[in-house]
């Protein structure tokens, strides 16, 4: 959802920069920083940003350059008023050409003393071309979130594969971990110098086992990574249901670990929890 797009348009009063940056973001939440907007266009404005971006924190700026025809002159009042207070608290003489230069060029940018045309500098003459000017802004952001969007698809689907690999991982692990179960309970027995009856010792040792199967964990992850790749591969905009199935990975690594009893096996759990988080900041920027 991040980007920004900047376009120009030039109007009978000078010239309009038009910027856009857009932010991540739950929901459309759109800013217009600007009071050279024409309040009978804020609306399709807003529609044409909306349309476009869907959702984000969207903020819309407008500057102005004054043309020479927008200016009608000094106002010499409120120039006057500027000079008898710069001089009430000056602490040198302003007396010198290179002072008063100095001094009546900082008064000339001072609020009101060129008598500019603030109000309707966009006129309903105008309009079409600031318009263009906003479409092309939002061409160059989609453009930007374009390009964004290429690398952050490589990088969330690459980090999914590599969580599916981390996964392997602790399939292979597997039979080490029963059998250090085993061990480490025959080994509890010895030293009580207990003897069970090995039938039931091993009804007892296959229901403790089950306790730490990870099968249906891995059954299901694998299913919410291949329903990942589906949604981000086919759903124009998949950010929010991306969101969701995450929810569910994160679900299926916590109960892994969990259950590991191995500590190679946790090691691979936090790899996975910290890949999965990497995805869900991503996830994050994705519309």
């Amino acid at each position: 959802m991040t980007g920004y797009g900047r376009a120009e348009a030039v109007i009978a009063a000078g010239k309009i920069t038009v910027e856009i940056r857009s932010l991540n973001g739950k929901s459309a939440d759109i800013s217009l920083k600007t009071s050279l907007l024409p309040k009978e266009q804020e609306l399709e404005v807003r529609k044409m940003l909306q349309d476009r971006l869907v959702r984000g924190t969207i903020d819309l700026f407008l500057g102005f350059e004054a043309g020479a025809s927008a200016i009608k002159g000094i106002n010499m009042e409120a120039m006057q008023q500027y000079l008898k207070q710069v001089k009430e608290v000056a602490p040198t003489d302003l007396s010198g050409p290179e002072a008063t230069a100095m001094l009546l060029s900082a008064i000339l940018r001072m609020p009101e003393v060129t008598d500019s045309r603030k109000a309707d500098i966009i006129t309903p003459e105008d309009w079409p071309a600031v318009a263009k000017a906003i479409g092309e802004a939002l061409d160059a952001l989609c453009d930007y979130r374009a390009r964004e969007g290429k690398a952050l698809y490589a990088d969330v689907t690459g980090r999914v594969a590599g969580i599916l690999e981390l996964y392997r991982q602790v399939e292979a692990l597997e039979g080490e971990r029963i059998t250090a179960v085993r061990e480490k309970l025959g080994k509890a027995l010895e030293e009580l110098s207990a003897k069970p009856d090995p039938s039931r010792f091993e009804q007892e040792m296959i229901y403790y086992l089950e306790k730490y199967d990870i099968n249906e964990e891995k059954v299901r992850l694998r299913q919410h990574c291949q329903y990942f790749m589906e949604v981000i591969d086919s759903e124009p905009y998949p950010g929010k249901k991306l969101g969701f199935i995450i929810q569910e990975m994160g679900r299926e690594i916590n109960t892994t670990g969990s259950k590991a009893n191995h500590a190679g096996i946790q090691q691979l759990v936090v790899r996975m929890k910290d890949e999965l988080e990497k995805i869900r900041e991503q996830s994050m920027n994705i519309l």
